[in-house]
């Protein structure tokens, strides 16, 4: 029985209130954004509300990490969607476009394919398969059947990539919620990270499948109606589609942003590659092991494309519009809230910035389940009990944590480059064996090690060492390695039956 925590999640839930209050002092008044306290505290009750719903439904691991099995397909795919996006979406792609013009409109089917990807090719068949060998993540699901000789190699080493990728996948979280509250509250940005850091992780307490998947629904509602919202008003502004074409055309950018024909493929290929890696993201793929069934599937399939439709429609149209009405910006990942205080009256431009900072939250509170779930469930292969889990788990959140601040802090980068290394890593990683495993049956062991192994230890060491148009090479060919070597693996395994 995993216990509830309510008067924790309580307490824990109402103290980024008073960690807001603390730092922010007359700022607030002084910048007379009322709208951001207002949607902070409402959302807060609303946690509150749902954390005490989702503890009384955790009665064991299953529903711990996976609620049971028991999603609907509009929590699933608004839930994946929010955890796979949040401030890369919103503040990544859209300064993206602000820094390329032109060719960011590649982001847009780059990343629509990779949810195409995952809800036409991954879900169902993951959805059904997980279901049948009783796998709770990830990595236990690739890892092999109970007394497989790889099993536990599999299992620690998939753990150990997952705690590495998402330290530098959380710090990015962490910097743009520090980037929020420098732009909202003024205050230096080392600051405003720690300010940001720390309320995440209090929201992290709440704990539990279910919380985070419904949270991360209201999340993505939000996010959406921000990337409808401030891009029409934007594309207003400008003079509208027409005028907005003519500005662009005019910085003399054609759409790739390359000279030679072979760096404009590798500029589109590059970028193809981030879809590609959408089946190797574990805070995404977790909501297809726990939906309800293919009904849920089919639902969710069409929620989830729409929604990236407008999302990254939505930011790169932002982006463009930035650079018309915004000059001298010297980080474009502050083009949303300057464009936010620029287009909109004082308590929507709060309400604005308090729905990305809760979309932000939501990402990492996820990012950090998923993370807790590899040390107390990966590591020790299912073994240990429900109590032993959830302390384990505190501690493993309450780590990254501060090992995600460090980074941010004393070794900061655009949320775009660190989220895409993340990104890549665990896609080389996980993905290709995820897909083989899906559709021709398990790996042989050794094979299995070797693509998982390669895929990460290639995708690192290219990232540090080669610098390709788009980043194709780091992209494309850990992948393709993995991939060959997961088939190659899959055919020994069929031959050895």
């Amino acid at each position: 029985m995993v216990p509830t925590t309510w008067g924790q999640s309580k307490f824990l839930t109402l103290t980024p209130v008073f960690l807001f209050l603390l730092f922010s002092g007359y700022a607030w008044i002084e910048q007379a954004v009322t709208g951001v306290i207002v949607t902070l505290v409402a959302y807060q009750v609303l946690l509150l509300g749902i954390g005490w719903w989702a503890s009384r439904r955790n009665t064991d691991s299953a529903d711990f990490y996976l609620g049971g099995r028991k999603l609907g397909g509009l929590v699933a795919a608004l839930s994946a969607s929010a955890s796979s996006s949040s401030a890369w979406s919103l503040l990544g792609v859209s300064g993206a476009a602000f820094a390329w013009g032109l060719p960011a409109i590649w982001l847009v089917p780059a990343t629509v394919l990779g949810f195409c990807i995952n809800w036409f090719l991954i879900a169902p068949r993951l959805s059904t398969q997980s279901r049948e060998n009783g796998a709770l993540t990830l990595t236990e699901f690739i890892a092999g059947p109970p007394g497989d000789p790889a099993r536990r190699t599999m299992m620690r080493l998939g753990a150990v990539v997952i705690l590495f990728c998402f330290t530098f996948y959380i710090a990015a979280q962490f910097q743009a919620a520090g980037k929020t509250f420098a732009s909202v509250l003024g205050v230096e940005q080392t600051t405003a990270i720690v300010i940001g850091a720390a309320v995440v992780l209090a929201y992290v307490w709440l704990g539990g499948f279910w919380a985070a998947s419904v949270t991360d629904s209201v999340q993505g509602l939000l996010m959406a109606l921000s990337a409808l919202l401030l891009p029409l008003l934007a594309l207003s502004e400008v003079g509208g589609p027409a005028a907005l074409s003519a500005s662009l055309l005019t910085d003399g950018l054609s759409w790739t942003g390359q000279a030679s024909l072979p760096a404009a493929i590798g500029f589109v290929f590059g970028l193809f590659g981030i879809g590609l890696g959408y089946p190797g993201q574990p805070h995404v793929v977790n909501r297809f092991m726990a939906i309800r069934d293919e009904k849920a599937i089919r639902n969710g399939r069409r929620v989830a494309i729409a929604w990236a439709l407008v999302i990254y429609t939505g930011m790169v149209t932002l982006g463009w519009c930035g650079r018309v009405l915004v000059s001298d910006l010297g980080d474009g990942e502050q083009l949303l809230f300057v464009m936010a205080t620029l287009l909109l009256p004082a308590l929507a431009a709060g309400v604005m910035v308090s729905a990305i900072l809760s979309a932000i939250m939501s990402t990492a509170d996820s990012q950090l389940l998923v993370a807790a779930s590899s040390v107390s469930h990966d590591l020790r292969d299912g073994r240990a009990s429900a109590s032993e889990t959830l302390s384990q788990a505190r501690w493993v959140v309450l780590a990254i944590g501060a090992l995600a601040i460090v980074l941010a802090v004393f070794f900061p980068d655009d949320i775009f480059g660190r989220v895409l290394f993340a990104w890549q890593a665990l896609a080389a990683a996980f993905g290709p064996l995820l897909v083989v495993t899906l559709w021709r049956g398990q790996v042989d062991p050794a094979w299995r090690v070797a693509a998982l192994v390669c895929g990460f230890v290639l995708t690192v060491a290219l990232s540090w060492t080669v610098e390709s148009p788009g980043d194709w090479v780091e992209r494309l060919v850990p992948l393709a390695l993995a991939l060959l070597l997961s088939v190659i693996g899959s055919r020994r395994a069929c031959n050895s039956r």
